[in-house]
């Protein structure tokens, strides 16, 4: 698969301390499946491939506590079904936190599933999917991810998908204290990710190759576990203090009422009549 660039502008943001962009050597590190992910365009770009035998994924050097992330992605094209194209931030330990990005695989001709998660202190099950409102696998789109201290959203080509507020007043766990890296992997997930499972893996497709570009991370400095973090800037406009205004959320609204296929919040038969508070709140 052919992973074209086009050139890196690099805008200096004042409300951000750090601002790395475009240089997977520099920045990233691979993690497994060495020999299928290549970095590509003088690091400009990175490609993780997928097959029978293993799959692919890189995490961040720098770990930081907030902050906004977007990459460019073009995902596997073709009869991808089985496969499981992951971006998501996470710290570590058995009391962890992320927030994901993960991109399921379809037969050829069907959409691709979005699928977002967040979890905090260890405990998940805040799953919300979507379907895209082009062909992900034609060329690359801006996936993005706001993490401070008031919210977490998702960003679809800068439009808005999902939204995670700090709720802690009303016992609401909130990824607030542990530092994260940015990871990202392409792996076989045939025993869930399409149809639940019931579509497996044509490995006869093999490889399978994801594309990604323009990395670019705003986030807080952090040095070492238990040291302060540092943001630089916090005016107004700065990404520290972002949030969803009336504009975005008139499109956050869009895409949940016409592409959203699954949210935890509406699933009654998993939760009984006891729904997350943060459902309750939300709603």
């Amino acid at each position: 698969m052919g992973c074209s660039l086009t050139l890196i502008s690099l805008t200096i943001l004042s409300c951000s301390a750090l601002i790395l962009a475009g240089d997977f050597r520099q920045d990233i590190e691979i993690t497994w499946g060495s020999d299928k992910a290549k970095i590509l365009e003088n690091g400009q770009a990175i490609t993780l491939s997928l097959d029978k035998a293993s799959g692919s994924g890189f995490q961040s050097k720098a770990q930081f506590l907030f902050g906004k992330i977007s990459m460019e992605l073009k995902l596997v094209p073709g009869n991808s079904a089985g496969t499981v194209t992951s971006y998501y931030l996470a710290s570590k330990g058995t009391m962890w936190d992320e927030i994901d990005f993960e991109f399921l695989g379809n037969l050829s001709g069907d959409p691709y599933t979005v699928h977002t998660n967040v979890i905090t202190q260890g405990k998940g099950d805040r799953e919300q999917q979507f379907r895209l409102w082009f062909d992900p696998t034609v060329d690359f789109h801006t996936y993005s991810i706001l993490w401070n201290p008031k919210t977490i959203i998702f960003y679809v080509d800068g439009t808005p998908i999902r939204e995670f507020k700090n709720m802690n007043t009303m016992n609401v766990a909130y990824p607030e204290k542990q530092a994260m890296r940015v990871h990202s992997s392409l792996w076989n997930g045939d025993d869930w990710a399409t149809r639940g499972g019931l579509v497996k893996t044509d490995w006869s497709k093999a490889p399978f190759t994801a594309c990604y570009r323009n990395y670019e991370v705003q986030d807080c400095d952090w040095s070492a576990p238990g040291s302060n973090a540092s943001c630089g800037g916090d005016g107004p406009n700065s990404w520290l203090n972002e949030g969803i205004d009336d504009n975005s959320m008139k499109r956050l609204k869009w895409v949940q009422s016409n592409f959203m296929i699954y949210n935890y919040c509406n699933d009654a038969k998993r939760f009984g009549v006891r729904l997350p508070t943060e459902c309750v709140v939300m709603n």
